[in-house]
């Protein structure tokens, strides 16, 4: 997909001609490059530092209908969230998987249980299935028995849906890739191009990707998307337009399965203040989330949980999960991510609208905000508002499936558990075939306790646009959030399989192992 020295090589047709450029590499841009290559626009990406390093690889992980925004009013929202998340479980197989919850209701809680009932039931309504069930105390508690028992007034078990997020931002622009589209990670828009008459009709780009001498170009295209979420005031910006969103930190641990075992996902009202959080198995792990407090303007490439925010979630597992006796301690790793709302100036940040938006400003689109499971609707708003600018002013068919389908795997190696097939191919998606035949003897075995294969190691710094060591696991395989200590202690395995396919010499190595590890320990490591 993207073979070594693939990035001088779209570097040399960077002038285009473009129909399209979009900046931004998160799960926004990457559903409007997909849709614009589609509809047969010669359509380019740029991403400012790697695919998916924003808000985009450090989401709850869920594909789901937004049960919370009923309470708020947005029914519109919930709608388009519903049936995204059956299209995509029926498109995503093993990359979106269907993902039990369990709804606890406790004395004391300001949402009586009846109003949840409620709200369950419009939710599966919405989606035309029916799926919710109610249980007692004893009866939720079997399901779940590390729930506390004092004030259980039983709950209510569903259905979501989870993903690997930074993973399906990878394949929605491999495949836009695949068929005709460019896309450039570490290129950073560093100006907007403007007609005599003002407005946009391009951008400036400069590399900035190791060794590459910081190579600058000056692009055209006729329309110009800013997909750069959290960071879409900034591109706004360069027309002197005024900051107009709202950044909002969400806050995860992940704790060790073993210290926090469930089987499905357990979601509750924080003790404190009311606000749901929850418990959620992902990839051998339970991810505990999240927070929702107010970033500021300033906003930090790798924002880091703070104090305040582990004791906020730790107050939360105390609550409900007394028994387990959950303590920093106990925490492997931590990330977090900023989201853009609109700015309402609401005094309760969790009360802001999570619709997108779109601005027209002089040429320049802004889409920005909305929820991970709704991109392509996001993507087919985005291009519609920009239609009559696009050559053949091309139609966006809602039917077009979000992904494409996975290949047939005419012979599947005997270690290779079906379970673990069914995974590469929602991952790698076309790819899969050749992740296989690249692996080594012994490498189709889980990293750890992990469900990562070490052959996905090989393939993603063989193929996958690898730049820096953090971009390989921290995105592409998630191992510095699923090995202990960010999987540094098995770095000399790690980079057995590696470095030979990334072509870095030891100097390159060590100054990427320690640029990683400061990474990790500023916004990834548990609290101290």
């Amino acid at each position: 997909m993207w073979h070594r020295g693939w990035r001088d090589e779209v570097w040399a047709r960077i002038q285009g001609p473009w129909d399209l450029i979009v900046v931004g590499g998160g799960i926004t841009g990457a559903g409007v490059l997909r849709e614009a290559t589609r509809a047969g626009l010669r359509a380019l990406l740029v991403e400012g530092r790697d695919f998916a390093s924003g808000t985009s690889s450090r989401s709850s992980k869920l594909v789901h209908g937004g049960l919370r925004y009923l309470r708020q009013g947005e029914v519109r929202l919930t709608l388009e969230s519903v049936r995204e998340r059956e299209r995509l479980l029926k498109e995503g197989r093993g990359l979106i998987t269907r993902l039990g919850f369990l709804l606890a209701n406790y004395q004391g809680d300001p949402i009586p249980p009846w109003l949840f009932g409620l709200g369950l039931a419009i939710y599966d309504l919405l989606a035309l299935r029916w799926r919710h069930q109610h249980y007692g105390a004893d009866g939720l508690r079997s399901l779940c028995p590390p729930l506390k028992t004092q004030g259980l007034l039983g709950g209510y078990r569903y259905i979501d849906a989870q993903t690997d997020d930074a993973r399906l931002v990878l394949r929605v622009i491999q495949e836009a890739v695949a068929h005709g589209a460019a896309a450039l990670n570490y290129a950073r828009v560093v100006d907007l191009l403007r007609r005599a008459d003002g407005r946009v009709c391009g951008v400036s780009l400069q590399d900035q990707a190791p060794g590459s001498g910081g190579r600058q170009a000056e692009i055209q295209a006729a329309v110009v998307v800013n997909a750069t979420g959290a960071w879409a005031d900034d591109l706004r910006g360069y027309l002197g337009a005024p900051p107009r969103l709202r950044h909002l930190r969400g806050g995860h641990l992940l704790f060790p399965r073993v210290r926090l075992p469930l089987s499905r996902a357990v979601s509750f009202l924080h003790p404190s203040d009311g606000r749901p959080v929850f418990a959620i198995p992902w990839e051998g792990v339970t991810l505990f989330g999240t927070t929702d407090v107010d970033q500021g303007r300033e906003l930090l490439d790798d924002p880091a949980i703070d104090e305040a925010e582990v004791e906020y979630l730790l107050q939360a597992t105390a609550h409900t999960f007394p028994s387990l006796a959950l303590g920093p301690g106990d925490v492997q790793a931590t990330f977090s991510g900023v989201r853009a709302v609109v700015d309402t100036g609401k005094e309760d940040p969790s009360r802001e609208s999570r619709e997108h938006v779109i601005w027209r400003e002089r040429g320049l689109l802004t889409v920005t905000g909305g929820k991970l499971t709704t991109f392509r609707r996001m993507a087919h708003n985005a291009l519609r508002a920009v239609r009559r600018y696009l050559p053949g002013q091309p139609a966006f068919d809602p039917r077009w499936p979000a992904l494409d389908p996975a290949p047939p795997i005419e012979l599947r190696p005997p270690e290779l558990d079906p379970a673990d097939l069914l995974r590469l191919l929602g991952r790698y998606g076309a790819q899969t075939p050749h992740l296989l035949a690249a692996a080594e003897p012994g490498e189709l075995q889980h990293a750890g306790t992990t469900p990562v294969l070490w052959a996905e190691l090989r393939w993603a710094a063989r193929a996958e646009a690898v730049v820096h060591l953090e971009d390989l696991l921290l995105r592409r395989v998630r191992l510095g959030l699923l090995l202990p200590q960010g999987g540094l202690p098995r770095m000399e395995h790690i980079r057995a399989i590696v470095q030979p396919e990334l072509g870095w010499d030891d100097s390159r190595w060590q100054a990427e192992v320690a640029r990683y590890r400061d990474l990790w320990q500023r916004a990834y490591a548990p609290p101290r």
